[in-house]
């Protein structure tokens, strides 16, 4: 990927562990990659089409000079997440802070933390069959647009299925949508818990009735198995009430294990289950 690079802005600002450090402060030097497309902007030689790096560096001067961290870590990671979150061209941002004065008792060159973060894509599976459940899934969305860090770029309509697993339960209405975060992994099923939390879920039966269910399906192109997370998820490819609502807003996206597409899947488990009833919104 193409990216702008600004090397060693230095800045006086008042960070550190020690009392003095943020009473007296002390010199910061910054460098940053920031990774986007440039070609449109190289084509049409059109500053609107780019970052003006001008900009950029007065709001990483400002922003360090502004603030007041005990960690070089937290400079880096907050400066991260704002460049991230002003700039919307930027795809993923490389920052390296380094503090050239630390307090150290050896004598040294300087003290750095370097961080990349970036933009990732999560599918997320929605279901509710307890009180409202289209309140309930339109609450979810609502709260993961407004998390820190989170967009959504696009939400199925809602479908009717029998449950899954245990069948002396009501119907579920379930969707799927697709979102953009700067969250890791396990931070978003950590927000997806607290989400469910929010909206009465009661953990007592293993596939039992809730009042809200959120999954992560698929997060980039990533595999993971852990006992606490494993994407994508485990069971979706079984599940036509997943495949269905994710195949209206990513028939394409590949499976990373199967290699095969939402579409593919949705396919091979249509009729399986029988579960699904139409449309609901």
């Amino acid at each position: 990927m193409d990216k702008i690079n600004i090397r060693n802005i230095e800045v006086f600002a008042k960070h550190g562990v020690a009392p003095e450090e943020k009473t007296l402060g002390q010199k910061f030097v910054i460098s940053a990659s920031l990774y986007m497309d440039l070609r449109g902007a190289g084509i049409a030689d059109d500053l609107a089409k780019t970052l003006d790096y001008n900009e950029t560096c007065h709001v990483i001067k400002a922003f360090v000079e502004e603030n007041t961290f005990s960690l070089i870590e937290s400079v880096a990671e907050r400066l991260a997440e704002k460049l991230l979150i002003d700039s919307p061209m930027v795809q993923k941002v490389w920052l390296e802070v380094k503090k050239p004065w630390a307090p150290v008792s050896v004598h040294l060159e300087t003290v750095s933390v370097e961080i990349e973060r970036g933009r990732h894509t999560a599918h997320i599976a929605l279901g509710s069959n307890i009180g409202d459940r289209e309140a309930h899934l339109d609450f979810a969305k609502s709260e993961l647009e407004k998390a820190h860090g989170c967009r959504i770029r696009s939400a199925s309509s809602y479908i009717e299925t029998a449950p899954y697993g245990p069948t002396d339960q009501d119907d579920f209405l379930n969707g799927c949508l697709e979102l953009e975060t700067l969250l890791p992994p396990h931070e978003l099923l950590e927000l997806l818990h607290d989400i469910e939390n929010k909206a009465g879920r009661e953990r007592k039966i293993h596939w039992g009735p809730r009042t809200l269910d959120l999954d992560i399906i698929f997060y980039d192109d990533i595999v993971i198995s852990v006992d606490s997370l494993r994407i994508p998820h485990a069971q979706m490819h079984k599940r036509e009430f997943v495949l269905a609502p994710l195949g209206e807003i990513a028939p394409n996206k590949l499976h990373p294990v199967f290699m095969k597409t939402v579409s593919e899947l949705l396919e091979e488990a249509a009729g399986d289950s029988g579960a699904l009833r139409g449309l609901s919104k």
